[in-house]
Parts: structure tokens; sequence; C-alpha cells
């Protein structure tokens, strides 16, 4: 699997102003775990963007093909792009919405929640391993700091 994230020493480039700016830091966090979850996904023959879609529909909240696109910054014809192959490997299927009936609600089969629940938990590890730097409480401040940082 080659060496953890935690195993990588800190470049001598980073005590440059650069190694503070916010964008760079979160970009290199994204490209780290990224390549770590691309190769659990290519197992299930599945992507970042896909498993993400699953994830949503696997999510309880019955979100749109609107809200899905909306919320993970994609085209909507993507996200329907997306959408259709998941139904057609039978992982989520298109119901009527609760909250509006008119709309066409993306939710997980039983077989996509299994698989979902598989993947999640590989790369819960691989999660670990990229964030193996910090304590458990680090990690879920990180997190805190995050969601608030993007939507609080």
């Amino acid at each position: 699997m080659g060496p953890l994230i935690a195993d990588v020493v800190t470049p001598r480039l980073a005590a440059a102003e650069i190694g503070n700016d916010v964008g760079l830091l979160l970009g290199k966090l994204h490209a780290a775990g990224s390549a770590l979850n691309k190769r659990i996904l290519s197992d299930f023959r599945l992507r970042e963007r896909s498993f993400s879609v699953l994830t949503l529909a696997c999510s309880g909240l019955e979100a749109t093909q609107r809200e899905i696109a909306e919320f993970l910054d994609l085209d909507l014809n993507q996200v329907a792009g997306l959408v259709d192959d998941l139904e057609h490997r039978g992982l989520v299927e298109r119901v009527p919405g609760q909250r509006n009936r008119r709309s066409r609600a993306i939710v997980s089969t039983q077989e996509g929640r299994r698989i979902h629940n598989k993947i999640r938990a590989e790369l819960d590890v691989c999660e670990q391993q990229q964030l193996a730097r910090l304590c458990d409480d680090e990690v879920v401040h990180l997190k805190q700091l995050l969601r608030k940082a993007l939507w609080c």
C-alpha cells in the first residue's frame, strides 16, 4: 500500500508563506485523501462523484438531483448521468419525494446500502490513515471547523 500519510515528512518548502495558504493546505489534504479513496472505490467500479451521490442517496434525506448537484457543486447533467449509472447498477432509484410528490428523490436500494456500508468502512480506515497525525479530538475539531467555515 506504500507509506502511510503519517509517515510523510514535512517538506522543507512548507516553511514558505504559501505553507499557510488555506487553499493549498485543503487542496493537498484533498488530493492525498482522493488518492486513497480512488484505490478503494476502483474495486467497486465507482469514482468519488458517484460514491458521493450514493452516500447522499443512503442518507435518508431524499435529496433531489438538483439538491445533489448544488451540494456537490456539479452540473445538473453530470448528476443525472451519475444517477443513471447508479440506477442501472441497481444501487439507487428515483422515487416520488415525500416533501413534494412532483419531484423525484434519489434513494438507495437495499443493494446500494449494502455496497455503501462496505465501502464506507474501508474509506473510514483510509481517513484514519490520512489523519493519523491528529488525535481523535483534533479530528472532530477539524471537521467542526471545516463545516463552520463552509455552512455556519
